[in-house]
């Protein structure tokens, strides 16, 4: 199992700030997430930042980077500032 925690908006989606989800990639624990809280693909088209093990996938495989059981992911959505 890969725990996945997740900030900001996607907490109230979710309803608590961690889950538990059995995935091989982050493209396929997303589509399980999404299947869960259609909400969150929503939100998450506007820009997302995703981290495995506190490294960014974007300097990974992207949404092709594999996850092992134990794995940490965080999940961040778009933060708009001024």
């Amino acid at each position: 199992m890969v725990k996945v925690k997740v900030f900001a908006t996607l907490r109230n989606i979710v309803g608590k700030n961690e889950l538990e989800i059995q995935a091989d990639t982050v493209g396929e624990l997303l589509e399980k997430l999404y299947s869960k809280y259609p909400e969150m693909k929503k939100e998450l088209e506007k820009g997302v930042i995703i981290l495995v093990n506190g490294k960014n996938i974007e300097h990974l495989e992207k949404l092709d980077t594999k996850l092992k059981d134990g794995d940490v992911v965080s999940i961040f959505p778009p933060v708009g500032g001024g």
